[in-house]
C-alpha cells in the first residue's frame, strides 16, 4: 500500500511517497531533509485541529476516507498556523511560515454522515478499556474474530445505554450499527440490503445490538418485548412456476400422464412426464389440503433417481443448479475450515477439520461431508423460545442432517422407528462413515434414493428437495440451509430473512 503525500514549505512543494508501514519518525525525517529544516519537532492535525500522534499515523493513512491532514511547526501558535493556510484546498498562504501537508487518497470521500458515524465509533472505542484490541485486530486481519465482536457490541450497547437508557430510540441504535461498516468495512454483509443490518436491522428490531440491549433490559412486559415479524417470502416454501417457457400440462392430459407414471418404470417416460406435469405438481405441492400426498400422486420420486435435480434445474435453471457443486470445493471449504479453527475446539470439531483437509479417511466421514458438518458448528441453532425445547447442540445439529446406519441394517426399519415429524435429512448407509455405498433422502417417513453416492453431490440433491417438495428447512438447520440459499445459489437473496450469524459469517466468507 503506497500513500502520496504533498508537502508545502514556504513557497516550495515537494511530493513523498509513503509504503506501509507508515513510520511517523521516518516520515518526519524525510520533511526535514527534503526542506532542510532545523527540527523535528512539527505537530500533525487533522481536519478538527485533532492532533496526531506516533501511535495513530500509521491507521490514519490506512483508512479508505482519511480526509486532508495539516502539520505545523510550533514556533508559532496553533491557531496561527491553521488561519495561515485552509485544509483541504491542498494550498497554504504564500506567506506562511508552516509546513503544510496534504495527503490524498485516490478512493472517492464518503459522505459527511457516514464519516461523523464511523468517527463516533472509533471516539467511543479509542475511550473504552479494551477498544484499541479490537482496532488493531481489524486493522491486522480486516474481520474481527467471535471474541472481538462481542467486545465491540458489549462497549457500544453500554457507550448507548448509558447516555440514553435501555430502550434507546430505534434512530441511535441504527446509526450505530451503520458506523461500525463505515468504520469497519470488510464487516459488511455483501448481500444484505443495507449491510449492517446482522447489527441492528429496523425492520424487525435484531441483530446483535438489539439482542445484547434485550439482555440489560429488565422487568419488561410481554407486550414490550413482542414485535411483529417480517414474514418471510422467499425459500423454499415459495410458489414457483417453471423457469423454463416449456409446454406444460393440465387437465386430461395431465391426469393420464400421472395415471402412466404409477404404472410404468421406464425412466425416459417418466422423466419427460415429470417434466410436463411440473406446473400442476407445484400448484398441488402449495395446496395444504393436497400437499401431503404428493409421493402418492407421483410414487416415482421413490425409486427413479434424478427427479428431484430434474424438477430443481426447470424451476432455477442449470446455472444455479449447478452451483453448489462448482463453488463448494473451490470457493467455500477451505474458508469454512479456517473460521472453525477460531471455534472451541472440541474433539469433534478437531476431528471434522483434520478430515475435511484429508485427501483420505480412514475413520469419519469424508471431506466433503466433513466441511458440510463444519459449517454447521459455525452457524449453530438458535434459541428456539421459552416455550419451546431448549437450544439443541451442534453436535445434534448434525444429526438433522446425516444420519449413518450400517449395511444389513434394515432400512424400513429406520423408516418404522422415526417419531414425530421430521424434515428431510439423508441417510447414509455403509461399512462405515467413510465407506458409504448409498445415500437416501428420507422424508415423510419415505426413503428416496439419491442420483450419485457422492456425498457433496447429495447435500446438493437434500437441499434442492426442500424446494422440489415446498418444505420448511428444519427448525436446528435453517441458519446453514439459509446460509446455502443466499450465499452458494443465490436463490431469493434480497427477500429472504436471514439470522446476523448468517450475515456475519457471508461478510467473512467475501474477503
Amino acid at each position: 500500500m503506497e500513500a502520496t503525500v504533498r508537502v508545502k514549505y514556504k513557497d516550495r512543494k515537494k511530493y513523498f511517497f509513503l509504503t506501509s508501514p507508515f513510520q511517523f519518525k521516518v516520515f518526519l525525517e524525510s520533511v526535514a531533509k527534503k526542506f532542510d529544516l532545523p527540527t523535528l519537532d512539527i505537530k500533525v492535525y487533522d481536519e478538527t485541529r485533532t492532533e496526531i500522534d506516533d501511535e495513530a499515523f500509521e491507521y490514519i493513512l490506512k483508512q479508505q476516507d482519511i480526509g486532508v491532514l495539516e502539520i505545523v511547526i510550533p514556533t508559532a501558535s496553533v491557531d496561527d498556523s491553521f488561519s495561515s493556510s485552509t485544509i483541504g484546498d491542498g494550498e497554504a498562504s504564500s506567506g506562511s511560515d508552516d509546513t503544510a501537508i496534504v495527503i490524498r487518497n485516490p478512493s472517492e470521500k464518503r459522505d459527511a454522515e457516514d464519516r461523523r458515524l464511523g468517527r463516533m465509533i472509533e471516539d467511543i472505542l479509542k475511550s473504552s478499556p479494551g477498544g484499541d484490541k479490537i482496532t488493531h485486530e481489524y486493522a491486522r486481519t480486516k474481520t474481527l474474530s467471535d471474541v472481538r465482536r462481542r467486545d465491540l457490541v458489549k462497549i457500544l450497547v453500554a457507550h448507548l445505554t448509558n447516555e440514553h437508557g435501555t430502550s434507546p430510540p430505534r434512530r441511535l441504535k441504527e446509526e450505530y450499527a451503520k458506523g461500525i461498516i463505515c468504520l469497519f468495512p470488510y464487516l459488511a454483509d455483501p448481500l444484505s440490503k443495507l449491510g449492517y443490518e446482522h447489527f441492528y436491522n429496523a425492520e424487525d428490531g435484531s441483530g446483535y445490538l438489539a439482542w445484547r440491549i434485550k439482555t440489560l433490559q429488565k422487568e419488561v412486559s410481554e407486550g414490550r418485548m413482542k414485535r411483529s415479524r417480517q414474514l418471510q417470502t422467499g425459500g423454499p416454501t415459495s410458489h414457483r412456476d417453471p423457469l423454463k417457457e416449456d409446454i406444460q400440462w393440465d387437465g386430461q392430459q395431465c391426469q393420464e400422464a400421472i395415471a402412466l407414471m404409477k404404472h410404468s418404470t421406464d425412466e425416459v417416460v417418466v422423466k419427460e412426464k415429470m417434466r410436463l406435469t411440473l406446473a400442476y405438481r407445484q400448484k398441488l405441492l402449495h395446496d395444504p389440503e393436497n400437499s401431503a400426498d404428493i409421493l402418492s400422486v407421483f410414487p416415482r420420486f421413490l425409486d427413479i433417481p434424478g427427479l428431484i435435480d430434474q424438477d430443481f434445474r426447470s424451476l432455477f435453471g442449470d446455472a444455479t443448479s449447478a452451483k453448489m457443486l462448482e463453488k463448494w470445493t473451490t470457493n467455500f471449504q477451505a474458508k469454512v475450515v479456517t473460521q472453525c479453527r477460531g471455534l472451541t475446539l472440541t474433539g469433534d470439531v478437531q476431528d471434522l477439520i483434520q478430515n475435511a483437509e484429508a485427501t483420505e479417511v480412514d475413520d469419519g466421514w469424508d471431506s466433503d461431508m466433513s466441511s458440510m458438518l463444519l459449517l454447521v458448528h459455525l452457524l449453530p441453532p438458535s434459541s428456539q423460545g421459552r416455550k419451546r425445547p431448549g437450544k439443541i447442540s451442534a453436535r445434534q445439529a448434525c444429526d438433522s442432517l446425516v444420519k449413518f446406519i450400517k449395511i444389513g441394517t434394515s432400512i424400513q426399519g429406520h423408516l418404522d422407528n422415526i417419531s414425530g415429524s421430521l424434515q428431510p435429512y439423508l441417510l447414509a448407509v455403509g461399512a462405515k462413515k467413510s465407506m458409504i455405498e448409498s445415500y437416501y433422502i428420507v422424508i415423510d417417513k419415505h426413503a428416496l434414493p439419491c442420483k450419485t453416492s457422492t456425498s457433496l453431490a447429495c447435500v446438493d440433491e437434500l437441499f434442492k428437495a426442500h424446494f422440489v417438495f415446498g418444505t420448511r428447512y428444519c427448525q436446528e438447520l435453517t441458519n446453514v440451509y439459509t446460509f446455502l440459499q443466499t450465499t452458494v445459489y443465490d436463490i431469493d437473496v434480497e427477500n429472504t430473512k436471514v439470522n446476523p450469524r448468517v450475515a456475519e459469517l457471508r461478510a467473512r466468507m467475501q474477503k
